[in-house]
């Protein structure tokens, strides 16, 4: 912002060297006489644009002049003419973050808000906290359900802990033949050496675009 010394330049200038890049951010007091957007918006404090020369979508009938700005944009895929006069537009953003605003002309919800300590600032953006929902007689029957269910696998597991004790003198002398038997019949194993992947080639460079013309020294980044 500007500390009252220092002249701005017309909006006008600035509008048209943003327009030379993709596109900028209009940023608009809806409720000022002459400004024509739809009816929804006239109401609120602000309201933010996004017009360009160069957009994916063309605007053909974009219009520039000392009055102010004016075109037709999509609103739900919906056309609309909208008229933007200078006195309504306090700011002007470009998509890289540089531009200018003019602060006699900001609303005065915005002005609040810009000044708002950061902390309220935080506070206002968070979300209300959803109440927990009550999981008492969930967490309660869970015990039960284990209890119940670990009396019929206790019935199970005692026949097959008698089996086992009757049959481990022979299957402790199994396993130890077995031992022999596999440790004479192993053989050393030889490891194939993988390949280690080659690096990939770098990409060719990507041919560069014609530079943009630089933006005017006055314009700065506008948070």
């Amino acid at each position: 912002m500007s500390d009252g010394h220092q002249k701005l330049p017309p909006k006008k200038e600035v509008a048209l060297a943003l327009l030379e890049g993709p596109s900028m951010f209009v940023h608009l007091d809806p409720r000022r006489p002459g400004v024509l957007v739809p009816k929804r918006f006239l109401d609120k404090p602000q309201l933010v644009l996004q017009i360009g020369l160069n957009m994916f979508i063309p605007i053909p009938d974009m219009k520039v002049d000392d009055e102010g700005i004016s075109c037709t944009l999509s609103f739900d895929r919906a056309p609309f003419w909208c008229r933007m006069p200078w006195n309504a537009i306090y700011a002007l953003v470009g998509e890289d973050g540089r531009g200018m605003m003019w602060p006699t002309d900001i609303p005065p919800e915005v002005v609040a808000q810009m000044q708002a300590p950061p902390q309220q600032a935080k506070e206002a953006q968070k979300p209300a906290a959803k109440r927990p929902r009550p999981k008492l007689t969930a967490v309660s029957a869970a015990p039960q359900e284990s209890e119940s269910e670990s009396e019929p696998l206790a019935e199970e597991s005692a026949p097959a802990r008698a089996e086992s004790a009757e049959e481990t003198a022979a299957k402790e002398s199994a396993s130890d033949e077995a031992a022999a038997a596999a440790s004479s019949a192993e053989e050393p194993k030889t490891v194939e050496a993988t390949e280690s992947p080659r690096p990939q080639a770098a990409p060719a460079p990507v041919p560069g675009r014609k530079p943009r013309r630089e933006l005017p020294p006055y314009l700065r980044v506008v948070k």
